[in-house]
């Protein structure tokens, strides 16, 4: 008895199935090459650094002093989300260097723990890459009596 293939498989109840079918093989999800830029990572690292209690700001006082400068020229330099934030990104993993200002009373060592937990989970669930290291230099405290501001206040009103 010769059997002929239509494009479907019969169960044993005698159910069609339908067959999918696949071109080039393989999952469709995994065909080409996915590649994240570093900004794209340093973004990440700095939104998710700047949700933890306890971080005033990234970047140190000269490169804070500078970014506003930047902020204010028209087509002026890169994001202040990055401010601080420094990536390297190879096609699995990311080593990650950040810059933070401290609010004053603050445990730093617990500050630095929640921001690496922080910026781990955030980078690894939006990205896939593997984080291997978060390395943080804390560069300032940022005292209750310190203006906010950082341009000064006019002088005339």
């Amino acid at each position: 008895m010769e059997t002929h293939r239509t494009g479907q498989d019969t169960d044993t109840t005698g159910t069609v199935k339908a067959q999918a079918t696949r071109r080039g093989g393989g999952d469709p999800g995994a065909r080409g090459r996915t590649t994240i830029a570093d900004g794209v990572v340093e973004k990440i690292t700095g939104m998710a650094a700047r949700d933890v209690v306890g971080v005033h700001a990234m970047g140190s006082g000269m490169s804070r002093t500078f970014g506003a400068v930047r902020d204010r020229v028209p087509g002026g330099a890169k994001s202040g989300v990055t401010r601080g934030v420094k990536a390297e990104v190879g096609e699995k993993q990311t080593a990650l260097d950040l810059e933070i200002v401290v609010e004053y009373g603050v445990a730093i060592a617990d500050v630095a723990r929640d921001v690496r937990e922080n910026v781990v989970a955030a980078v690894e669930r939006m990205t896939g890459l593997e984080v291997v290291e978060v390395n943080i230099a804390v560069s300032d405290v940022h005292l209750p009596d310190d203006e906010d501001d950082e341009e000064p206040e006019p002088r005339i009103k």
